[in-house]
């Protein structure tokens, strides 16, 4: 018997590892849906650096013309940015009529459910309403309470939770707020790209942070895509003892000139992968920056791609399969890849064994 054969004797785990293989090989781009937002977040990557300064397409023709393109191509996932999609529902129809796909919204106008029904939707949350406020760029207003009301039980929705190293505090009040509004989570991580310092700094690292995060992870396994394995490696920067940076990222446009040298250093890399900008021509670098320090770079969906693609990284033993294939399954029930009932209760599952066997592996 193989290595993997042995490893999938576990019911568990076998059922996620069929359903992966069932779905297929993911296929994905980014795409900037408008320049245009209703916010101006301190912690958004995508204003930090001026990618809004790229004209951006009011021309039905140019849009329909990058759908064809890439479904010729052979996309088959498309993650929404922005800009803020929201004031774009056509737009939005348009992409889920053709691909599997993810939104990215501040939560602020509530995306219509016609023609949306099965859409997935990352809701951003940046912390408690004072945090949230402040870090939107909006002192004094609750917008995390109108989030709340727009997406409430919304099974589309799950909340994009953000959070900075000097607020893990925070962390249990804003969790529970959004387990009683019915929507799952997915944490993230501030990357200060508007170097404010202090509480916000990504340099004094996200210890707290991690073990805030794992703490909220065993205590709701059945609401949280975020894997202890996922919280470990975004938070420390480190697969299999090797360091997050640009010559292994692994979401890199293919087409990109300015990408010519790392897709030939040997390290992983998506073969398909664009990031396109809102003029649905040209690409740039990565899909959450230009000319950005990796090093700043804590954000959830990249590291999920570096982990999705190093299965080999984590083959030699059952704790390193289970950690690799749990967080390989979070991506496909998160996106609506798998089928949505059985995904999340499988997931469950998985979670909540890991809460209760804590790998070795895993930092507290």
């Amino acid at each position: 018997m193989s290595r993997l054969s042995s490893y999938l004797q576990d019911p568990v785990l076998k059922g996620m590892y069929d359903m992966v293989r069932s779905a297929g090989a993911v296929r994905p781009i980014s795409l900037d849906l408008t320049a245009k937002c209703n916010l101006r977040c301190t912690g958004c990557y995508y204003y930090a650096e001026g990618m809004d300064s790229v004209d951006h397409s009011q021309d039905d023709e140019a849009f329909d013309a990058m759908i064809a393109s890439e479904k010729a191509r052979g996309t088959n996932f498309v993650t929404i940015v922005g800009g803020e999609p929201a004031l774009r529902p056509d737009r939005l129809r348009k992409i889920h009529e053709n691909f599997k796909m993810n939104v990215a919204t501040n939560g602020l106008i509530r995306i219509p459910c016609e023609g949306l029904e099965a859409m997935p939707m990352g809701v951003a949350i940046w912390g408690s309403r004072e945090t949230d406020a402040r870090l939107r760029g909006q002192p004094g207003k609750d917008l995390f309470t109108q989030a709340l009301e727009n997406y409430r039980g919304d099974p589309r929705a799950f909340f994009y939770y953000t959070v900075a190293p000097g607020h893990a505090h925070e962390i249990e009040a804003v969790v529970e707020e959004i387990v009683d509004n019915g929507n799952k989570l997915l944490f993230n991580y501030y990357s200060d790209v508007s170097e404010l310092g202090g509480e916000l700094g990504y340099r004094q690292g996200f210890d707290e942070v991690r073990r805030e995060v794992n703490r909220m992870i065993d205590r709701y396994p059945d609401m949280m895509y975020t894997t202890r394995y996922l919280n470990e490696v975004t938070t420390t920067g480190l697969l299999a003892g090797e360091p997050w940076g640009y010559e292994v990222c692994t979401n890199l446009s293919i087409d990109n000139e300015i990408n010519a040298e790392r897709k030939t250093n040997g390290k992983p890399l998506n073969p398909h992968f664009r990031a396109i900008n809102a003029d649905f021509k040209t690409t740039r670098r990565c899909c959450t920056g230009s000319t950005r320090d990796c090093a700043s770079c804590f954000d959830t969906w990249e590291h999920f791609s570096w982990i999705m693609i190093n299965m080999r990284k984590h083959l030699a033993s059952e704790d390193e399969f289970t950690n690799w294939l749990t967080t390989m399954f979070a991506f496909y029930v998160v996106n609506r890849l798998v089928e949505p009932e059985e995904g999340h209760e499988l997931l469950a599952r998985a979670q909540a064994a890991q809460a209760e066997l804590k790998p070795k592996l895993l930092i507290a």
